[in-house]
């Protein structure tokens, strides 16, 4: 229903905006997304490369196969982290190998 809504044109700092309101009534709540836990992104095909963020130094850190935190290591995109499929597109984008 249109016709009954408020359409208010709001002034703010004296310039025009095209802001409008709708009464309290007709609002709807928006939906609220919760994130619980870290979510983990599965390896693209053929990149298995693990690219870390360090808790402690907020150092960028690429952890391969065989390495000795590797199994432990997950990949949270929502903290920055993310895989790479070559050794020199991890050093490209930034990120050290692990040393151990």
């Amino acid at each position: 229903m249109l016709e009954q809504r408020a359409l208010i044109p709001a002034l703010l700092c004296g310039v025009a905006t095209a802001g409008y309101f709708l009464p309290q009534i007709d609002q709807h709540r928006l939906p609220t997304v919760h994130r619980q836990g870290d979510f983990t992104a599965r390896a693209p095909d053929g990149c298995i490369i693990k690219g870390n963020i360090s808790v402690e130094t907020g150092e960028r850190i690429y952890h391969l196969p065989g390495q000795r935190y590797y199994n432990e290591t997950v990949v949270s995109p929502a903290k920055g982290e993310r895989w790479f499929c070559s050794q020199w597109q991890a050093w490209w984008a930034g990120w050290r190998k692990s040393k151990v």
